[in-house]
């Protein structure tokens, strides 16, 4: 009998695990060859091989925000949704929603066969600008296969609030950014625009469309492309998923995309950017796809900006008060701000 320990992870405890996918039923054995991912700035990715079989686990950062274990919780739910859709996504293969078992929820997916092109390109799409140029319109079509799913015919309902969504996002987000300032250290939000921005969003805000599910985050380091063409492998980092109004993923999608130059607020993409098709062609290839109504897709281009500039804030907040990694703080500041940057270009 193997009574060997297998080598410690922080924040994930191995023993434990085990134990737990031997309750799931899945195939028993030593859990091999584990090995952290990179991906995002907060959350835990631990790759490994138990059985013969890969598994990828996601949990929380060690030092979690109040909503840490609520999020991965809502990640597997929308993750099982979507199993069946033709939204390219990582398959579930099961969650633990209990926080106490190794200190946080977490969940076990599918190893995606496919890269992050933010992490630069295999000689394939390095070679050929037709490729690249597949790749941006590959990720239009994965937000317009996501805004087309019934959020209740998947089990989806109950997830967001859906009514008045739009209503709600400039308070929302405002006074997330206000409570940023209860963090010791934080020296409060140096954003230039912010004020200006969110006035413009309130007096220019369309009305409703439609409601469905969106990413909450989407731009070209939340997707990985296969190996073998264009296409998106799976759209990743779900942990912004929520049932509102779609149109916010494309306003994400033309937020960070780059400009005639080659910039983005998000930063260059290694080589990914020579070839991609346009802003205005990537809303063109959407629209062909989708029965919502574009007329107001800048007003949603701005409040992708406002939003995530606000979310990466937070990063920067908690590393000041030392509970965050400082450089990475002040890499996601400069990133707000050049968020704020591009949103006052469309007022």
């Amino acid at each position: 009998m193997d009574t060997q320990q297998p080598d410690p992870i922080e924040g994930v405890d191995l023993v434990i695990l085990e134990q737990w996918m031997d309750e799931q039923g899945l195939p028993a054995g030593r859990i091999e060859a584990t090995q952290r991912l990179e991906g995002g700035t907060q959350n835990i990715l631990l790759r490994f091989t138990r059985a013969g079989r890969d598994y990828v686990l996601r949990r929380p950062p060690i030092h979690k925000r109040a909503n840490s274990d609520e999020t991965m919780r809502r990640e597997a739910r929308v993750l099982a949704a979507l199993h069946g859709t033709d939204v390219p996504h990582p398959g579930l293969i099961a969650a633990c929603p209990d926080e106490e078992l190794i200190g946080a929820a977490f969940y076990l997916m599918e190893p995606i066969d496919g890269f992050n092109a933010s992490s630069g390109l295999p000689p394939l799409h390095a070679g050929s600008r037709e490729i690249r140029r597949g790749m941006g319109f590959a990720m239009a079509e994965g937000i317009a296969s996501l805004g087309a799913v019934d959020y209740r015919a998947v089990g989806l309902e109950g997830l967001g609030r859906p009514e008045g969504y739009l209503e709600r996002q400039v308070s929302r987000w405002r006074h997330q950014l206000e409570s940023y300032s209860a963090l010791a250290g934080y020296p409060g939000p140096e954003i230039p625009g912010v004020d200006e921005v969110a006035a413009w969003l309130e007096a220019n805000r369309p009305p409703d469309s439609p409601p469905g599910i969106l990413h909450g985050d989407y731009h070209i380091a939340n997707v990985m492309f296969s190996h073998e063409g264009p296409e998106l492998a799976a759209i990743i980092d779900w942990e912004l998923a929520t049932v509102g109004d779609p149109l916010l993923d494309l306003g994400a999608l033309v937020a960070s995309w780059p400009d005639a130059q080659g910039n983005s607020p998000l930063g260059n993409s290694n080589g990914v950017l020579d070839g991609l098709p346009s802003a205005r062609e990537l809303i063109a290839h959407y629209a062909a796809r989708s029965r919502r109504s574009l007329d107001a897709i800048d007003w949603y281009v701005v409040l992708a900006c406002y939003r995530l500039g606000i979310i990466l804030e937070g990063t920067h907040a908690r590393a000041c008060a030392g509970r965050a990694d400082r450089r990475i703080g002040d890499l996601l500041h400069a990133t707000t701000v050049g968020l704020f940057e591009r949103a006052r270009g469309y007022l």
